[in-house]
Formats: structure tokens, sequence, C-alpha cells
């Protein structure tokens, strides 16, 4: 289970040069302090135990990837990933994504990933939802003007929820699918996560947009 404590976790992820410590220090020195070039970034918000981060790494080494997670037990799995694949373009943060705007600096952060987000079913926590208005305003705040947002799902209620919050917010969709496996222009090049995997092997559609800010093009 996603949320299951596993001992140790903590002490690991402490100890662990692939994650970085006091990541607010490194705003806006993220590509001079962290991987030593002048790479685009990508992150990751909710990477789990990071299978789709560190594929599209192994596939893009001129591209830096930060995944952030916030529990330490799934993060503790990206971290023994790593330890055998030792990418030189990937590193991690362990936070509460609603901080992400006191991590990265304006214009620092070429593309977001959002993949199999919590679904946060109750209406009352409909801000803390990944695709919600308030998170792509936080998103706003340091993706280039030209950057993406690719949102994955297979919860048709919270897609539903993200497309309705795209135009409000300020963005626009640049291309939707509701059944990403069977699209055959979303799907060529799709990095598929554990859990898309498991979902689609079970019959589940996935659902998937990519949005840019109104005015970007």
């Amino acid at each position: 289970m996603r949320l299951r404590n596993i001992a140790g976790s903590r002490e690991v992820i402490a100890d662990s040069s692939f994650v970085v410590k006091d990541p607010e220090t490194k705003k806006g020195l993220w590509k001079k302090e962290v991987f030593g070039n002048d790479n685009d970034i990508h992150i990751e918000i909710g990477m789990g135990k990071g299978r789709f981060l560190m594929d599209m790494a192994a596939l893009h080494p001129d591209i830096n990837y930060v995944g952030i997670e916030k529990y330490s037990s799934v993060l503790l799995r990206a971290i023994q990933k790593q330890q055998q694949l030792l990418l030189p373009n990937v590193y991690f943060i362990r936070m509460d994504a609603e901080d992400i705007a006191e991590v990265f600096a304006k214009d620092e952060v070429s593309r977001i990933y959002l993949n199999f987000s919590d679904p946060w079913p109750k209406d009352r926590h409909a801000k803390r939802r990944l695709p919600s208005r308030q998170f792509l305003e936080r998103y706003d705040s340091f993706l280039i003007p030209d950057g993406h947002i690719e949102f994955k799902t297979d919860n048709r209620d919270l897609f539903n929820f993200a497309l309705e919050e795209v135009e409000p917010a300020g963005w626009m969709l640049d291309a939707v699918t509701y059944d990403l496996h069977n699209d055959e222009r979303m799907n060529a090049g799709n990095i598929m996560t554990e859990y898309e995997e498991r979902f689609s092997a079970t019959g589940n559609p996935i659902y998937k947009y990519i949005i840019s800010r109104k005015g970007s093009k």
C-alpha cells in the first residue's frame, strides 16, 4: 500500500545522495548546482516508485529529471532503483506538493508530469488535487512560457474535474484522449507507470491531457 510505513525509510532518505535536502535552497540554482549543466528540467509530482521518471531519464539523457514524492516508504523504492541504475540526470525530493512553488524559480522547469495522482474524492478537498486551479497557479510560477503539463489517470471523475479546471485557470488544452492506449497519436512513445500497467491490464481506459498556458504559442 502507498501509505504503509517501512521502518528505516526516513533514515535511508536522509542519507541518500540522490535526494536533495532543503530543496528550497536550490530555487533558481537547479541546473548549476544540482545537475551541473544547462539542460531542460522536467519534474514529476507524485512519482511513486519512480519507474516512469527513470525510464524517461534513461531515454533522454539530455534532460534533467526531478521526482517529487511525499511518502517516505514509496520514495525508498525509487532510491533503491536509482542505486542500481545510477542515472546522472535524476534527483528526488521528499516533500508535500503544496510547497512546490518554493522549490523552483520562474522559468526553471520546462515540463511537468502528473501521473495517477491522488483523486481526493471529497469536494472539500478539491484544491488538494494536483490538476486543480490552485495547483495550476503554482505551476505557472515556475514553468517556462511555452512549457507543458501532461496528466494521466484512470479515474474518470478526476479527469473530468481536471478538464473543467483548465479554462478558468487560464490554460488551454493542446491534446486530450479518453483511451490513451488506443489513441495512436497520443500513445506514440508513451512510457507507462506501475499504476498504468496495472490498471490497463484490467481493462481500465487511461485518460490523458496535455495543456499549456494561453498566449504561450
